[in-house]
């Protein structure tokens, strides 16, 4: 047979009968709900919620042991030995931490069960009781999961902790939740230790055993009250006196999880094994071929849900869990040691999550390599992605079959070698991403992006975009676990009857909505409602419009939503999302004063798209701050930013008319992000109160 009608004319028909088949899919299809009037609709596939998928299993408990007994010998938890610790300087006199990390070394199911069981066990010998809580505080890793599991088999409620919190968020998480245990790491354990005398609960401390802990262990020792435990001694006393475990029922509260607070403190939102159980239920039968030779590559925090809930996944089909870090992720990583290896190329995982700024980061790195390659590659890379982007937006004169196939081989294989070079499904969470990052990260890595929408008090349930949906920018039709509603914001002119698609905020119902928030009844009263039927009801804040598919789109915020003095209204996050591609852009926040009629953006610059243009203009300058505050730098910022904003058809008072440039980035640390990279306006605001003062001025 020919081989151009094998490798172009088949593959092509073949799409286009695909591509017609998935325009005319209903993936959400409208449900009878009870509650307030709105636009409802609920996955195709299932006509009432998705509980649990586990005959007999109700909790995350079950779930944890049914898998550790049915996989008893296969790999759970891999961690990388550190091999070498030291201090690098670089050419303006700072000092930065690099690592050498060793192969990933592996802890099975069934020595993972052992684990949790004797940790539980010390637990309750160290003097923990049953009706207190517990807090796990300490970056993400195998000690983190097995503490957590630990408390699940004893039934005690686990607080979860940003590892970033401000020790007024901290105090605040722990003394209101009456926590009287606390499991950390090094970094962690010093951060308590400086606000030990703000603490009002606090008797327990266990620690995770790093290099350099036993100065922060003698500290506490020696100025506190605490009883001062590691985490293998806890393990080894439970092994010595075990206990019986203590299982929960599916309405216990499993954990009070506290949001990043972007908004003001933190609040703690009561999460019931039956919560997070649904939405693990439910992903499992979104995406294709879960199973125990998956390997998972974890670095998010765990105290944010999407992770958690994602491991939980991973366990219930006896896939691995290899643990890696942002700062390690790649061999170009921060903290990588120059020639050594990063976490996804020694584990080559198949499967991980994200949050779009990770993406972004991921999609500017490869292309700032291409862009310093130059010549001949960069030639390829931009033929070859042009080719395959027409392909994905359902050109015939993209590339298909076999010309895909040696695109693939020539370019994107080794873009692929980043992360492993096995990636073969990424769920990305957190904020909507971004259209050319989807694409991007798609034609590149060749694994299909799931794009989710829910939140902290939905356990990370609402929406789930199917495997084989190419489209960009929506979020995907109902989770099985879940009903989409929109309901009428006339105030902010969004209605269930605009045409053509009704538009209205996001209400989220289904077994997965959370109890609410500890200890704060008013703020519970206000975004929580229990219709006639006994359906639990969350009112999300988020703008969305409903397609005919029945997949939804974000399109705005109620509360980023600012009226300007000529009656205007600005919509920061969406102008935040239309200027982010911009090059020089690494982050940025809107800011728009309702006494003045335009608005204006700080924005922390990308310093080697910066230093690339001011190179090719013979621009000196002493160092990058000096840069960022030159005039024509500003000017030609300003000048992309306008350019950005005609392409995403922005209005002209939605365009910052001035800018401020920052030339260090806000991170977790500074207080000004969250640990999921969201930003902090109020604090935000607060830091920059002059700059935003002069803007205006």
């Amino acid at each position: 047979m020919n081989p151009y009608f094998l490798g172009f004319v088949l593959p092509f028909v073949a799409s286009l009968l695909l591509t017609k088949r998935k325009s005319e899919k209903k993936r959400g299809v409208p449900a009878n709900v009870g509650g307030e009037l709105g636009c409802a609709i609920r996955n195709h596939r299932f006509e009432r919620p998705i509980e649990t998928l586990w005959e007999g299993i109700t909790t995350l408990a079950e779930l944890f042991e049914q898998s550790c007994k049915q996989f008893a010998c296969l790999p759970l938890f891999g961690t990388r030995k550190l091999i070498a610790r030291e201090m690098v300087v670089a050419a303006d006199g700072r000092s930065f931490e690099k690592l050498h990390l060793g192969k990933y070394e592996w802890k099975s199911y069934a020595d993972a069960f052992k684990t949790v069981c004797n940790f539980a066990s010390g637990l309750l010998r160290i003097g923990h009781l049953k009706d207190e809580r517990v807090a796990i505080f300490s970056d993400t890793r195998a000690e983190w999961q097995i503490a957590l599991q630990a408390c699940f088999r004893q039934n005690i409620a686990v607080v979860t902790i940003y590892a970033s919190l401000g020790e007024g968020a901290l105090c605040h998480s722990l003394n209101e939740t009456e926590v009287t245990t606390v499991v950390c790491g090094r970094k962690e354990l010093k951060k308590l230790i400086d606000i030990s005398g703000q603490l009002d609960t606090a008797k327990h401390v266990i620690y995770i055993n790093e290099e350099g802990v036993s100065a922060e262990v003698s500290l506490a020792q020696n100025c506190t009250s605490w009883t001062i435990k590691s985490f293998e001694e806890v393990e080894s006393i439970g092994l010595q006196r075990p206990v019986e475990e203590n299982l929960p029922l599916q309405s216990d509260t499993a954990v009070i999880m506290y949001t990043s607070g972007s908004t003001g403190m933190p609040k703690g939102v009561m999460m019931s094994h039956q919560n997070v159980l649904a939405v693990v239920s439910a992903v499992m039968t979104i995406v294709p071929g879960l199973g125990k030779k998956d390997v998972y590559l974890a670095y998010l925090p765990l105290a944010h849900i999407l992770e958690l809930a994602a491991e939980a996944i991973i366990t219930g089909v006896g896939a691995s869990i290899g643990y890696g870090s942002p700062l390690t992720l790649t061999d170009t990583s921060n903290k990588i040691k120059k020639g050594t290896q990063g976490d996804a190329s020694v584990l080559k995982p198949t499967l991980m999550t994200a949050v779009p700024a990770i993406l972004d980061r991921v999609r500017d790195g490869v292309r700032k390599n291409v862009d310093a390659k130059g010549g001949l590659a960069k030639r390829l890379f931009d033929i070859a992605y042009s080719r395959r982007l027409a392909a994905v937006n359902g050109s015939w004169l993209g590339a298909w079959g076999l010309e895909k196939l040696l695109w693939d081989m020539l370019v994107f294989q080794k873009v692929r070698a980043i992360l492993g070079g096995r990636i073969r499904f990424i769920l990305a969470g957190g904020a909507p991403l971004s259209g050319d990052t989807q694409r991007f990260i798609n034609i590149c890595l060749g694994a299909p992006i799931s794009q989710g929408y829910g939140l902290t008090e939905t356990c990370a349930g609402g929406t789930f975009s199917e495997y084989d949906e190419t489209s960009v920018g929506r979020v995907g039709p109902p989770l099985p676990c879940s009903y989409i509603k929109l309901v009428d914001w006339a105030e902010g002119g969004y209605l269930t009857t605009d045409v053509p698609m009704p538009r209205g905020e996001i209400v989220i119902g289904g077994p997965n909505v959370t109890k609410g928030y500890f200890k704060n009844e008013a703020k519970t009263k206000e975004v929580y409602k229990v219709d006639e039927r006994g359906m639990r009801w969350f009112y999300s804040g988020d703008i969305g419009r409903l397609h005919p598919d029945g997949c939804l789109e974000i399109i705005d915020r109620k509360k980023d939503i600012v009226k300007l003095q000529h009656g205007e209204y600005v919509s920061l996050g969406k102008v935040e999302a239309a200027l982010s591609v911009c090059s020089y852009v690494d982050q940025i926040m809107i800011h728009a004063d309702p006494f003045h009629n335009y608005c204006v953006a700080l924005i922390v610059a990308a310093q080697s798209e910066l230093k690339n243009w001011a190179s090719k203009q013979g621009i000196t300058y002493s160092d990058f701050s000096d840069l960022c505050q030159k005039q024509g730098t500003v000017k030609e910022v300003l000048q992309s930013l306008v350019k950005a904003a005609k392409q995403a058809r922005l209005e002209k008072f939605e365009i910052p008319a001035k800018i401020k440039l920052i030339s260090e980035p806000w991170t977790p640390e500074s207080g000004l992000v969250t640990a999921a990279l969201k930003l902090k306006r109020e604090v935000i605001k607060k830091a920059y109160e002059m700059d935003l003062v002069q803007l205006y001025s």
